[in-house]
């Protein structure tokens, strides 16, 4: 077995958590991992990109290769697109249908949605909505987690486990409201 995914977004959304977070679970139901990622600058919204790889055999480099990805995990549509060149012809978008217009030539954000869903595999997930919804407005990273974990090939529980292993130190309120919107964005998605 082998999973490859690449996760994007804004810094300051939460992608290098949730990429712990799997990588977490991923280890703790007996697989190896290997992750590389890119920080930007969150003061100034710069891309953040992780790539994450999920094996049962010894993993030889950190970084998925172009057309090779089975997901990507994206905290906005910008973001999802600019890394499409990494998806395999069978590969998932997940991505927040909220853009983070952080830049003056953002593109038209109704442009980027249609050419998001011009994917078969792509879900759009309106997840800063649904965590706003839940009272967690931090919590879209993890609501998307939970309607990409429908695709990934690790447990709701080893998940759960996950996030309560990276909030704990914020006490256990933080744990709850992260596991609430993960498990809402489970219900979000049904997958084919």
């Amino acid at each position: 077995m082998k999973y490859d995914m690449i996760l994007a977004g804004v810094g300051g959304q939460g992608v290098l958590s949730i990429a712990a977070t799997i990588a977490l679970a991923a280890v703790s139901e007996g697989l190896r991992i290997k992750q590389a990622e890119v920080h930007g600058m969150s003061q100034r919204g710069g891309a953040v990109q992780s790539h994450l790889r999920l094996s049962d055999r010894p993993i030889f480099s950190d970084l998925v290769p172009e057309g090779q990805a089975d997901m990507i995990l994206a905290m906005e549509p910008m973001e999802a697109l600019r890394y499409v060149s990494f998806l395999s012809p069978e590969g998932v978008i997940v991505t927040d249908s909220t853009p983070v217009i952080n830049i003056s030539d953002y593109p038209d954000p109704e442009a980027l949605l249609t050419a998001v869903r011009a994917f078969p595999r792509a879900h759009l997930v309106d997840a800063t909505e649904i965590a706003r919804g839940i009272h967690n407005p931090r919590g879209s990273n993890m609501v998307l987690l939970g309607a990409a974990s429908l695709f990934l090939p690790l447990s709701s529980q080893a998940l759960e486990t996950a996030i309560e292993q990276m909030f704990i130190r914020k006490g256990a309120a933080v744990v709850e409201k992260n596991i609430e919107a993960f498990r809402a964005g489970r219900q979000v998605i049904q997958p084919a």
